[in-house]
């Protein structure tokens, strides 16, 4: 059976949304290897896959990494990263290969004059490289797959959160995509429910800031979990509340309800959550500067930053309320 390669280098997000084509190979081609290569920091990301055999990681030079590579004998790359190193790769590896449609014009077109052709998400995308293997996209949506030790024990958690709580993702990569500090805390005030604020090391101060202006029904966790542990924590929630980031599309594979906010980003980018909860919410402010970047900026290019400051946080919490308020009834 063939043996076939997957390269996708970064970011969590975007290799979460790739966990569909090793499971649509898997399921439909039994036997085939299935091989991912990837950057050294995202190896937990994917580590645990059952649809994936192996996992290259690239952390030294690039030659050596190729020499790696191509000891493996691939018959076969799917390149879903589609840049200048994936490229490189494929050549060198001399096997034939399918490449993902980035849409970069498409994608200039919606930036430089709002002209949204881009029409489908980045993960039927992804599935689409898998038609030259005579394969079909399935309609599971993501996955995502931890170890039993990165589970984290409710009884971790303060007692007042055992039995139940909902999720806010601090921080994001960009300012842009980030929801000013000042709604959040309007969000965490006004929820009057368990609050996990979830987020890196850099986020602790943010979160403490939150925690403290709001309440004792809201625990900061920042910077106290692993990326995995974080994601345990999110499939033991009842709702995710998240910018628009990588752990938002854990969310999506675990089919937490999210309620999502979008600032210089747009949906029609294709990267919103993949077939998601029933109960998900995309939270955005329809204006002509939207959207201002591709991936997201350290500053509003108009200076007044309307796409996040006039997020409906009590609309926000009103969708908040009704989902739990489901949740208690089942």
């Amino acid at each position: 059976m063939p043996k076939i390669l997957i390269l996708r280098f970064s970011s969590i997000g975007d290799i979460v949304l790739t966990s569909p084509v090793p499971r649509a190979i898997k399921e439909q081609m039994p036997g085939a290897v299935v091989h991912f290569a990837t950057k050294k920091s995202s190896e937990g990301l994917i580590l645990h896959n059952p649809y994936i055999d192996k996992v290259h990681l690239l952390e030294g030079s690039l030659k050596s990494f190729i020499l790696q590579l191509r000891s493996e004998q691939f018959d076969y790359v799917i390149d879903l990263h589609d840049n200048v190193r994936s490229t490189y790769l494929k050549w060198k590896l001399k096997v034939p290969a399918f490449t993902y449609d980035k849409q970069r014009w498409k994608r200039w077109l919606l930036v430089r004059w709002k002209m949204n052709r881009m029409g489908r998400h980045i993960v039927d995308r992804y599935l689409d490289t898998l038609t030259g293997l005579g394969l079909k996209p399935d309609s599971q949506g993501l996955d995502y797959f931890i170890s039993p030790s990165d589970e984290v024990s409710l009884f971790d958690l303060p007692a007042s959160f055992q039995s139940g709580y909902v999720v806010m993702v601090t921080g994001t990569a960009h300012f842009t995509k980030q929801l000013p500090l000042e709604k959040q805390i309007e969000f965490s005030r006004g929820l009057c429910y368990p609050l996990l604020l979830l987020g890196g090391e850099k986020e602790t101060e943010r979160g403490n800031l939150i925690a403290d202006a709001s309440g004792s029904h809201v625990y900061n966790a920042c910077g106290k979990f692993t990326l995995n542990q974080c994601a345990s924590l999110i499939r033991q929630s009842k709702l995710v509340v998240t910018n628009d980031t990588g752990l938002m599309h854990v969310a999506a594979a675990y089919r937490k309800p999210i309620l999502a906010t979008y600032g210089n980003s747009v949906s029609a980018f294709g990267f919103d959550p993949y077939r998601p909860h029933p109960l998900t919410r995309i939270f955005e402010v329809d204006l002509p500067c939207r959207p201002c970047t591709k991936f997201g900026g350290g500053r509003c290019p108009k200076g007044h930053f309307n796409c996040m400051q006039k997020i409906d946080i009590p609309g926000m919490l009103h969708c908040a309320r009704e989902i739990i308020n489901k949740d208690q009834e089942t």
